[in-house]
């Protein structure tokens, strides 16, 4: 029993150190928490959580390795995500804060699935890192202890992306609408950088392969 509860343990931290680093999925759960209503705010953590556990199970049992097999699969990915990216960033650089108008508009729900999705499945990047990954960890351990490492990488996604969403939407009121303006240019900013860094290795790619 010991043994399954240090390799959930370290499932744990490994999910936190995979997740915690500023992306585009933080990106989008934090400026959600300040400028979407707490339920709301809410609904994008929890459906951010459901794309991010399926990625990290899909990477565990290893259909990143079909990108890796698929020159073609991994360019559609690249051409198509860092398209989408780029829009969400500038749709970012383009919206007023919600603050402004006392957070009674929230985001359609079809945009909330939409873009946790592609802020998350449309990343090759965290595809391939996260295949290469949870798939070591699944070869080093035996099928039950696998089962409890990925558990807690799945608590800690859920654990993460939750708590970051809850204590921004609480303390939202300590932001002023020019504070969240500027969060939100920040964000549309560094989003597009990454969706721009994708085109640019589609372009190479392509490149290399004509």
């Amino acid at each position: 029993m010991l043994i399954y509860i240090q390799v959930f343990l370290q499932g744990l931290t490994m999910g936190l150190a995979y997740v915690a680093p500023i992306g585009t999925q933080n990106m989008f759960v934090i400026n959600s928490a300040l400028t979407q209503r707490r339920r709301r705010a809410v609904f994008c953590a929890l459906t951010t959580v459901f794309f991010d556990i399926s990625l990290a199970l899909a990477c565990f049992f290893g259909v990143g390795l079909i990108m890796e097999q698929s020159k073609y699969i991994e360019l559609a990915v690249l051409g198509i995500g860092g398209l989408l990216v780029i829009f969400i960033g500038i749709s970012l650089l383009r919206s007023k804060s919600e603050a402004e108008i006392s957070r009674d508009t929230d985001m359609p729900i079809r945009k909330v699935i939409v873009t946790a999705f592609v802020v998350t499945w449309l990343n090759p990047q965290a595809l391939i890192d996260g295949s290469m990954m949870l798939g070591a960890f699944r070869a080093a351990f035996p099928a039950e202890q696998g089962l409890a490492f990925i558990i807690g990488v799945m608590l800690a996604s859920l654990l993460w992306f939750n708590t970051i969403t809850i204590v921004l939407s609480i303390f939202h009121n300590k932001f002023s609408a020019k504070v969240i303006r500027v969060i939100n240019i920040v964000c549309g900013i560094v989003i597009i950088g990454y969706g721009l860094k994708l085109l640019y290795t589609f372009v190479m790619m392509l490149i290399g392969m004509l």
